[in-house]
């Protein structure tokens, strides 16, 4: 199975009211625990790097190369696309060059004029390549690589204005964040999501934040026109909670139990269970 853009899988996702887990990705283990769960549900899947992350990795070649070897070398069999997380306007002409087969432009920051005018070109540049776009309308709450938002409520005239630019999926501002939610969050505003979702006329829409979001949520916001759904925070919390209990338990200091082959392993395995479980929230497995 060659990498593809995400457009036809989201069109599916939307159509048969199922959503598109998209899995920030941060090393190789994470790559191939991500792949390998795919693989195991049967399920299309998105990979995506935050530009931060990407950096990391040593840049977006390395992170285009990285994905689509080990999609290679594992055999893999379900439609992968690899996607730009939050991009702004240099990483995305970027990241289209250096490979990615989908990129999200964000230019929640800007004024609507100038996100409209940015986002359009973007989006003329990503087609021309057979790479799919998603833009943003409304910051998404919470602290993602340095840029912290309180999480708008998206505007339905804007996210509309956007949409008609050709767009394949929009992120949208509903009361979602990323990272941990506090005990006091308020919950998807479900009315802002049902205006904006009969304002893009169908266009499938992006959650952001979808770490720790309650399952009932995740499955009404399904159902009222979300087809991709980001998750980063809870891979992370538990490879961190596997491997920080391989430490615990001494394993580490257990003849050759500081090989990272060993040590990581725990928290590799952990990310593909809990991917596999996620995808099966979403209803995405078996549609690969």
């Amino acid at each position: 199975m060659v990498m593809v853009s995400a457009t036809e899988m989201i069109k599916k996702a939307h159509e048969g009211h199922y959503a598109i887990g998209a899995f920030n990705t941060n090393n190789l283990e994470w790559t191939k625990s991500i792949l390998a769960a795919a693989e195991q549900a049967k399920a299309p899947v998105m990979i995506q790097a935050s530009e931060g992350a990407a950096k990391y990795m040593g840049g977006y070649k390395v992170v285009a190369d990285m994905v689509r070897n080990l999609h290679d070398s594992m055999g893999i069999t379900v439609p992968v696309a690899l996607h730009l997380d939050h991009g702004t306007y240099e990483g995305a002409k970027a990241c289209i060059e250096a490979g990615f087969t989908s990129v999200m432009f964000d230019g929640s920051h800007f004024d609507f004029e100038e996100n409209m005018a940015k986002s359009k070109e973007i989006i003329e540049l990503a087609h021309a390549k057979g790479v799919s776009v998603e833009c943003e309308v409304g910051g998404i709450g919470g602290t993602e690589d340095g840029v912290t938002s309180n999480g708008e409520l998206a505007d339905p005239k804007e996210c509309a204005a956007v949409a008609n630019l050709g767009v394949d999926f929009l992120a949208a501002g509903i009361g979602n964040i990323h990272g941990k939610y506090p005990e006091n969050w308020a919950g998807l505003n479900f009315e802002r999501l049902d205006e904006i979702n009969k304002a893009v006329n169908g266009k499938p829409i992006v959650l952001h934040g979808g770490s720790g979001i309650p399952f009932d949520q995740v499955s009404k916001a399904i159902s009222m026109g979300v087809s991709k759904i980001n998750v980063n925070t809870e891979l992370q919390l538990v490879f961190a909670d596997a491997t920080r209990k391989y430490i615990e338990a001494g394993k580490d200091i257990e003849g050759k139990g500081y090989d990272p082959r060993k040590l990581l392993k725990p928290g590799a395995d952990a990310i593909t269970a809990k991917t596999v479980e996620l995808i099966k929230a979403f209803g995405s497995d078996n549609k690969a």
